[in-house]
């Protein structure tokens, strides 16, 4: 996750408000965010499409670069916080980590292909999609290491998938793997559940 230390002063202030117009202002501009991408979007259209002054909307933050960056920061922590609902009502490993990456692939699927264009060509925002998609193969890796540790996983062959997965991941991230299969990163991420955990074999 990110770390709010590296936010300025002013915008961690913020973020630690509770609620209130904020955070409904947030909500607002993922919608539009995630519906239309946001390279195109002024602050003058962003203030007529959300019918507010400008100073209310640098409630969210000190500039257009860092209102952005708040709202694909809080796709990813409002993402991991309904990720990890989920799989805390699994008890097995393996559909703990199924259940873990399908909710990674749904989340990304709400991403226009817009949006997602924005997000890796813009750097302050492709960092953030980084470091988001870096803790999603840490997070792999320990329901992999809880399922070594139930007994339900081979060592040998969670260790090999940890680093795998890792590896895939980046894949998808850096869009090396989209660009060759041609998949969404929501189609990335549901798959590579499905083939971690069921493999290729074809089943009745």
């Amino acid at each position: 996750m990110v770390d709010e230390r590296t936010l300025p002063r002013s915008t961690r202030a913020r973020a630690r408000k509770p609620g209130g117009r904020r955070a409904e202002l947030i909500e607002q501009l993922q919608a539009m965010f995630l519906a239309e991408g946001f390279s195109a979007l002024t602050v003058d259209d962003l203030c007529a499409r959300l019918r507010c002054s400008k100073t209310t909307l640098y409630s969210v933050a000190d500039s257009r670069e860092q209102i952005v960056q708040a709202v694909v920061r809080h796709f990813f922590a409002e993402s991991a916080r309904a990720i990890e609902a989920e799989v805390s009502h699994r008890s097995d490993p393996a559909d703990r980590i199924v259940t873990y990456l399908a909710g990674v692939g749904s989340a990304m699927r709400r991403n226009s292909p817009d949006f997602y264009r924005d997000m890796v060509g813009y750097q302050p925002t492709a960092a953030i999609y980084r470091l988001n998609s870096d803790a999603a193969a840490r997070r792999v890796r320990e329901l992999i290491d809880e399922g070594v540790a139930a007994g339900a996983f081979t060592p040998g062959y969670a260790n090999f998938a940890s680093h795998a997965v890792a590896v895939l991941i980046d894949g998808v991230q850096s869009g090396r793997l989209l660009d060759a299969t041609g998949l969404t990163a929501g189609q990335a991420f549901t798959d590579l559940g499905e083939i971690l955990i069921n493999g290729l074999a074809r089943r009745d």
